[in-house]
C-alpha cells in the first residue's frame, strides 16, 4: 500500500494536482444547486404520528397559511388618523398579488351597536370603520368581546393583531401531499425498487418548486416589510407569522454560512502565521482547506442535499477539521526534515506520511463514529448534519493524502526556513503541562474527580424544556414579534384539543321501537347541535381557560356564547339548528367550520400556550390536561385527543433525552472499540479515552448547573467533543509508543512528545476552540451556545490529553518495557 502511494502520488505530484483541479472545476459547477431549507419539515421528528394527524386536523378544518402583524398606533384607536392609517395599511397589503384577505380590528362584528333581531345583526353586522359608530363604545365591547379580546385586540386597547391570508399554493400544497404519502408507505409497507424510483424522481421535482417557493416567499416577505416601514412613523409594527420565520431562517443560515466562512478563515490564517511564520505554509494548507469545503459544496449540489440552521456550521467545521489534518502532516514534515535534513523532499514527505497516516486515519475515523452516532436522534436535521460531517471528513481525508503532500513536493523549502520552524514550536507551555503530568498526580487525580462530581451533578440538572422564542436574539424581529403576540394577543404556540362525540341513533319512519345510525355525513346539522355537546365543548373550552400557561381559547362555545349574550338566553337544540342552517355560507366559513365538523361527529377546541413563560413546562402541562380531561372533565380516553404545534414540538424535545443517551452510549463504545483495534491494548485503550469521555461528560454537566436546556444542537455537543477530542489522544499515544520503542523510560517519553506532537496538539486545539468560538456571531442562539460550549469543551480535552493521560501512562504503565 505504502509503495502504490509513494509510486502513484508521491512520484507525480504534478498530475495529481491537474487531475485534483480537473475535480474541483466539475464539482464546482454544481455549487449553483447548493441550496438551504428552512421548512417546518426540516425540524420535525421521522415517522411523527402526531404530526401526521395534525395535517388530517389542518386540512379537515381549513387551516390557510397565513402572516400576522401587531400593529400598535402612536394614537388611540378611536382617533380618525388611526382609522384611516389602519384602512390605508390594510388597502396597500391587499393590493399586493399574493393576499388573499386581510383581518383587521375594523373589519370585526360590532353586535352591540343595533337592538335587532339575532340573525339580522349577524347578516349586516357594523364595524369600527362605520362612521355613524360611537367608537369609544366599539373599543369597550371588542376587549370585553369573547371571542376578540386578546385575538384581534389586546385587552388594554393598545396593539391589535393583522391577520394577512396567503393567496393557497395548490401545487405545492399536491406535492407536499404526494411527499408525505410516500414517506407514509416508506416507514409502513416499505417501497419496492419502481416507488423508490418514482419517490427519487418526485424528490428532485418537488425540491425544485421548493426552491422557486422560498425564492417567492423571500420577494412577498420584502415587499411586505417595505411596505410596513411606509406606516412607521404613525405606527410600531412588527411582522410574524410561519412564512416570516422560514424566509428569516434561511437569511439566517446564509448569513451563517458566510460569516463562519470568512471568520473561520482569516482565524486560520493568523494561527498558521502564529505557529509558521512563513506564507508558503500559509498558503498550503489553505489551499487544501478551501478545496474541501469547495468539493463537498459541489457535492451536495450534485446530490441534492440542503442545508438547514442545524448543519449551516458545516463549512466552519470542515475547516477547522480539515486545518487540523494539516497542521498535524506539517508539523511531522518539518521535524523529520530538522532530525534528518540529510533526506531529499521527497523522502521527507513519504516518511512524514507513512508516519502519519494511520493516525490521522484513526482521527477521522473516530470524529466519523462521533458524526454517525447522531444518525440516532430520530429528527431529520440532526441526521442529515451527520451524514453531512461524515461524507465531508472522508472528503477533507483525501484531499490531505493527495493534495498537501503534492504541494509539498513541488514547493521545495530552505532549510534555514526549518529550523525557523522548529525552534518556534518549542513551547513553555508544553513544558510546564508536561512537568505537572510527571510529578503532581495527586493533584490530577483530585482534579479529575471534582470534575466527575461536578459533572455527574450537573448532568441530573439536564432539562429539555425550551421555547421556541428563545432560539433567536432579542434584537430580531421574530423574537420581538412573537413576544409581542404571546403577551398582548393570546400567545403564540398552537394546541388544539380534538373532541369526539359517541355516534347517535335516530328515530326511523317516526316509530317509537326502531333506531338507525345517525348519517353524520349527509347531517345539515338538525340532530347535530344538542345540548350535552355544547355543554362538553363548554366544560373543555373553560377548564382550557383557567390555566395560566394558555393563552387565548377558542371554539364553537365561544359564538354560542356570543349568541346567548346577544338573545338574552341560552339557546336549545332546535335555535342551534336553525342559527347554523339561517348563516350565510361565508360567515359560517370563519366562524363555525373552524370549530366543528358535523361529517366527522368531532369539535375543535383551538388554544394558544404562552411560550415566553419562564417556568412554562410542556410536557408536564400536557400530561396534566391529559388527566384533567379524565378525571375533572369526566371523558374517555377514545373521547378525545391533543393535538397541534405544541404537541409536535414537545415530542421533539422529549426525544433530546433519548437521542443524548444513544447518541452519547454508541459514539463512546465505538470510539472505545476503535481504540482497542489500533492500540490492540485494552488497557491502553481505556487510559486514551478517560480524558475525552470526562470532558464530554463535564460539559454536559456545566449546562445542566447553568439551567441551559438541551436542544437540537447542544445534544450533539458530547458526541462531537469525543470524536474531535480523541484525535489528541490518539496523535499522543501514537507517538509514545513510537518514542517508548527506543527509550523504554517513561517520563522521558512524555516530555518529549509534549515537546513534538503536544506542540501540534496544542496549536490545533486552539486552532479547533477559537474555530467554534465564531459561531458565537450567529443569530440562532443553539448555534451560539453550540460553539461556546464545544469549544469550552474542547478546551477541557485537550487540558487532559496533556496533563491527565500522560500521568495515567505513569500510574499504569500499559507498554512492556521489553
Amino acid at each position: 500500500m505504502q509503495s502504490i502511494y509513494h509510486n502513484t502520488i508521491l512520484k507525480f505530484p504534478k498530475i495529481v494536482l491537474s487531475l485534483s483541479l480537473l475535480v474541483l472545476i466539475y464539482l464546482s459547477i454544481h455549487i449553483k444547486n447548493f441550496n438551504l431549507d428552512a421548512s417546518s419539515d426540516a425540524l420535525l421528528l421521522e415517522n411523527d404520528t402526531d404530526l401526521k394527524y395534525l395535517r388530517e386536523v389542518n386540512n379537515k378544518y381549513g387551516a390557510r397559511d397565513f402572516l400576522v402583524l401587531t400593529y400598535t398606533p402612536i394614537k388611540d384607536f378611536v382617533d380618525d388618523d388611526t382609522i384611516l392609517d389602519l384602512k390605508n395599511l390594510k388597502q396597500d397589503i391587499l393590493n399586493l398579488n399574493w393576499v388573499e384577505n386581510v383581518i383587521t380590528i375594523l373589519d370585526v362584528p360590532l353586535f352591540k351597536s343595533s337592538d335587532e333581531p339575532l340573525m339580522e345583526r349577524i347578516k349586516s353586522f357594523k364595524t369600527l370603520a362605520n362612521p355613524e359608530i360611537d367608537k369609544e363604545q366599539a373599543i369597550k365591547e371588542l376587549t370585553q368581546s369573547i371571542i376578540f379580546k386578546n385575538y384581534i385586540i389586546s385587552e388594554d386597547a393598545k396593539t391589535s393583531g393583522i391577520i394577512v391570508y396567503l393567496e393557497k399554493d395548490t401545487k405545492l400544497d399536491n406535492f407536499i401531499k404526494i411527499r408525505n404519502s410516500f414517506i407514509e408507505r416508506q416507514y409502513s409497507t416499505g417501497l419496492n425498487n419502481e416507488e423508490k424510483q418514482s419517490f427519487k424522481n418526485f424528490n428532485k421535482e418537488y425540491n425544485d418548486y421548493r426552491n422557486l417557493y422560498n425564492k417567492r416567499n423571500h420577494q412577498n416577505i420584502s415587499e411586505i416589510r417595505s411596505l410596513i416601514n411606509k406606516y412607521q412613523k404613525s405606527s410600531k409594527i412588527h411582522l410574524g407569522g410561519i412564512p416570516m420565520i422560514a424566509d428569516d431562517m434561511m437569511s439566517f443560515i446564509k448569513s451563517d454560512i458566510i460569516v463562519f466562512g470568512i471568520g473561520v478563515l482569516l482565524f486560520i490564517v493568523i494561527i498558521l502565521w502564529l505557529i509558521f511564520r512563513e506564507i508558503k505554509w500559509i498558503v498550503i494548507p489553505l489551499c487544501c482547506c478551501v478545496t474541501s469545503v469547495l468539493s463537498m459544496m459541489g457535492i451536495l449540489g450534485l446530490i441534492g442535499w440542503k442545508v438547514t440552521v442545524i448543519s449551516s456550521n458545516f463549512i466552519a467545521l470542515m475547516l477547522i477539521l480539515n486545518m487540523a489534518m494539516n497542521i498535524h502532516l506539517t508539523v511531522r514534515y518539518l521535524q523529520i526534515s530538522k532530525e534528518k535534513p540529510e533526506l531529499a523532499i521527497l523522502e521527507r514527505i513519504n516518511e512524514a506520511v507513512k508516519k502519519m497516516f494511520l493516525p490521522i486515519l484513526y482521527t477521522v475515523l473516530t470524529t466519523v463514529c462521533a458524526f454517525l452516532s447522531l444518525i440516532f436522534s430520530n429528527i431529520r436535521p440532526i441526521i442529515d448534519f451527520g451524514w453531512m460531517m461524515t461524507m465531508g471528513l472522508i472528503v477533507s481525508l483525501l484531499v490531505t493524502f493527495l493534495i498537501l503532500p503534492s504541494l509539498l513536493n513541488i514547493l521545495t523549502f530552505k532549510s534555514t526556513d526549518i529550523n525557523k520552524v522548529d525552534n518556534n514550536s518549542h513551547s513553555k507551555i508544553n513544558q510546564f503541562l508536561s512537568y505537572i503530568a510527571t510529578n503532581n498526580f495527586k493533584f490530577i487525580k483530585n482534579f479529575s474527580i471534582l470534575l466527575l462530581i461536578i459533572s455527574i451533578f450537573g448532568i441530573t440538572k439536564l432539562k429539555v424544556e425550551n421555547s421556541f422564542i428563545n432560539y433567536f436574539d432579542k434584537d430580531t424581529e421574530i423574537y420581538s414579534g412573537m413576544k409581542l403576540i404571546d403577551e398582548k394577543l393570546g400567545g403564540t404556540t398552537p394546541f388544539d384539543i380534538i373532541i369526539k362525540f359517541p355516534s347517535l341513533k335516530v328515530k326511523k319512519n317516526n316509530t317509537n321501537d326502531e333506531f338507525e345510525e345517525w348519517d353524520n355525513e349527509n347531517d345539515n346539522g338538525a340532530y347535530w347541535f344538542t345540548r350535552d355537546k355544547i355543554d362538553k365543548i363548554n366544560n373543555v373550552h373553560d377548564y382550557l381557560e383557567s390555566l395560566p400557561e394558555v393563552g387565548k381559547v377558542m371554539s364553537f362555545a365561544s359564538i354560542i356564547r356570543v349568541a346567548e349574550d346577544l338573545n338574552g338566553k341560552q339557546l336549545g337544540t332546535l335555535e342551534m339548528s336553525v342559527l347554523n342552517s339561517k348563516l350565510p355560507e361565508n360567515i359560517k366559513k370563519e366562524i363555525i367550520s373552524p370549530y366543528i365538523s358535523v361529517a366527522s361527529n368531532e369539535a375543535r377546541i383551538s388554544a394558544r400556550i404562552k411560550d415566553s413563560l419562564e417556568d412554562l413546562e410542556r410536557n408536564k402541562l400536557i400530561n396534566m390536561i391529559e388527566t384533567d380531561l379524565e378525571n375533572k372533565i369526566n371523558l374517555n380516553k377514545d373521547e378525545y385527543r391533543l393535538s397541534g404545534v405544541l404537541i409536535i414540538f414537545n415530542n421533539l424535545l422529549q426525544s433530546l433525552f433519548k437521542s443524548q443517551i444513544l447518541t452519547l452510549g454508541f459514539v463512546m463504545l465505538g470510539i472505545l472499540l476503535m481504540f482497542i483495534i489500533l492500540f490492540r491494548d485494552i488497557k491502553l485503550s481505556i487510559i486514551g479515552v478517560i480524558p475525552n469521555f470526562l470532558a464530554a461528560l463535564m460539559i454536559l454537566g456545566i449546562i445542566g448547573i447553568l439551567n441551559i436546556p438541551l436542544d437540537m444542537m447542544t445534544i450533539t455537543i458530547a458526541a462531537i467533543t469525543i470524536g474531535i477530542a480523541v484525535d489528541n489522544s490518539i496523535h499522543y499515544i501514537y507517538r509514545f509508543k513510537e518514542e517508548f520503542s527506543v527509550s523504554k523510560d517513561y517520563e522521558r517519553c512524555i516530555d518529549k512528545c509534549h515537546q513534538s506532537v503536544g506542540v501540534a496538539i496544542l496549536n490545533t486545539s486552539i486552532t479547533i476552540i477559537f474555530g467554534f468560538s465564531i459561531l458565537i456571531l450567529s443569530k440562532f442562539i443553539p448555534t451560539i451556545y453550540f460553539g461556546l460550549f464545544t469549544g469550552l469543551a474542547m478546551f477541557l480535552a485537550m487540558l487532559l490529553v496533556l496533563t491527565l493521560l500522560p500521568s495515567l501512562l505513569i500510574l499504569f504503565k500499559p507498554l512492556k518495557n521489553n
